[in-house]
């Protein structure tokens, strides 16, 4: 944090400037109806961090609900949802999340994490927030900010802590174990040493008697791999024991020694590397996700050679086959399977591209094969140079330079983009006077590895003299 934005912190010890028209407006509405209210969260630790958000929580004294019906009939809107059990209701306007919610106490059964409520007062509801960074409150009514757990010098001095007794904090509810270590990753924090001992003490709960839900887990995962350098996460997930746990394919990496080439010698911090060099070019969360399981079968196929010293054959092909389970097992959409699968199919296929005596048909499968994911692919491969040698670094990425030059090359004179055959089904089948059946099939494959060796140019008529000269030897089969 920059000096100057600690003298900032140290002048908003008094004061907080609410600056959007919008919450200008809210509070004059809650005022004016005799509420009283605060901003409190994410809000305002943002804004102290010198960030833009959108997501307003509002905590008030009373009826949180009924402040919330008072705002939307100024505002003429209706409440976007409402939760009773929880006091809470949240209010759309513009590009605002608005969130409502009575100040409440909270207090939790051994077998779940959903708490039961009662109305509180301002200091018992602060108390019952997750970390000291969230536990900040505004008043709508004169801007003072009350910071009752420090959590001013936290945020001055980049700390992930409780307000309360962590292993309470956490036994109560797990999820926040797992918060903890999202707001670490996402905002660059420390998790402070008293905390962490809890995370480790109370990790068992995240997977016990299923009082926290794979999709939630999961949830929190995807925020880590969502943050600027997602490595600072899973080395916490990794260092607390929480991957064993909730991730054992990936914790499996750790201690896999590799040959020391361009890729660091330990499997896992390897894989995070790379994780944190797609990051720093993509936001795409699905080539993120592939940075991270991109060798999840190095340990399955680990043996040692004599001579090439430590080797993991084959496993591109079988960790894209242990994807199906991985997906299932953390709820992940299907939707997104094939492209991962792909991608760790493919992975690594460029880098021998670089030799100077590769053919075209080479590069063109390569093309064909990748299809759409050929531009992800290639990120992914060239953040897979992880080697701390600099020479071998230069080395290695020049090479990635000449395969995406190849690349643009063969692009450019095959139009291979979308390619498929230039004669098509229908027109095979009334040339060789055939119904719907598999040498129809058989004929067009046959036209297009033509066209990928070089044999001939992806015109059609060229590709039509071609068929004319296969279609016999393929329609005698079999008689």
């Amino acid at each position: 944090m920059t000096r100057t934005r600690k003298k900032e912190l140290k002048r908003k010890k008094l004061k907080f400037k609410i600056e959007e028209k919008i919450l200008k407006e809210i509070s004059k509405v809650l005022n004016t109806s005799g509420f009283e209210s605060y901003l409190v969260g994410g809000y305002i630790r943002d804004r102290l961090l010198g960030k833009i958000s959108n997501d307003i929580d509002i905590m008030v004294i009373g009826d949180g609900i009924k402040a919330a019906h008072t705002v939307a009939k100024i505002f003429k809107k209706k409440l976007s949802a409402v939760y009773k059990k929880f006091r809470t209701a949240l209010l759309n306007i513009d590009a605002y999340k608005i969130e409502f919610a009575s100040a409440r106490k909270e207090s939790y059964k051994k077998h779940s994490r959903k708490p039961d409520i009662k109305l509180a007062n301002l200091q018992e509801d602060l108390s019952r927030r997750d970390f000291t960074v969230n536990a900040l409150a505004v008043s709508l009514k004169n801007g003072k900010l009350i910071d009752l757990f420090d959590s001013l010098k936290d945020l001055e001095k980049k700390i992930i802590r409780t307000p309360l007794e962590p292993h309470k904090t956490f036994d109560d509810d797990p999820l926040r174990i797992l918060r903890a270590i999202r707001f670490a990753s996402t905002l660059q924090f420390r998790i402070c040493g008293e905390t962490f001992e809890a995370i480790r003490d109370t990790k068992h709960r995240l997977v016990e008697n299923h009082i926290v839900s794979q999709e939630r887990i999961t949830n929190e995962l995807m925020l880590i791999l969502s943050s600027s350098k997602p490595s600072i996460g899973f080395n916490l997930l990794h260092s607390s024991g929480i991957l064993e746990i909730i991730f054992p394919e990936l914790e499996k990496l750790s201690g896999v020694e590799q040959k020391y080439e361009y890729h660091h010698k330990d499997v896992f911090n390897h894989t995070l590397q790379v994780l944190d060099n797609v990051s720093a070019v993509s936001d795409n969360i699905w080539l993120r996700f592939a940075a991270l399981v991109h060798d999840i079968a190095k340990p399955n196929t680990k043996s040692f050679d004599s001579k090439a010293g430590w080797t993991f054959y084959g496993h591109n092909e079988v960790g894209a086959k242990m994807m199906g389970s991985i997906f299932k097992k953390l709820r992940l959409p299907t939707s997104k399977l094939i492209y991962i699968q792909n991608l760790i199919r493919l992975h690594l296929r460029p880098i021998p591209l670089a030799q100077e005596e590769v053919t075209d048909s080479a590069i063109r499968r390569l093309i064909v094969d990748a299809g759409d994911y050929l531009d992800d692919l290639l990120i992914l491969c060239r953040a897979d140079i992880t080697s701390k040698n600099i020479e071998k670094m230069k080395k290695f990425l020049k090479n990635y330079d000449k395969v995406e030059k190849r690349i643009i090359e063969v692009k450019e004179k095959d139009r291979l983009r979308n390619f498929q055959s230039p004669v098509r089904g229908e027109e095979i089948m009334k040339i060789c006077n055939l119904e719907p059946s598999k040498k129809v099939g058989i004929i067009k494959k046959k036209i297009e590895d033509a066209i990928l060796e070089g044999i001939i140019p992806n015109e059609y008529e060229a590709a039509r003299q071609y068929l004319e000269k296969i279609k016999n030897d393929i329609l005698n089969q079999d008689k």
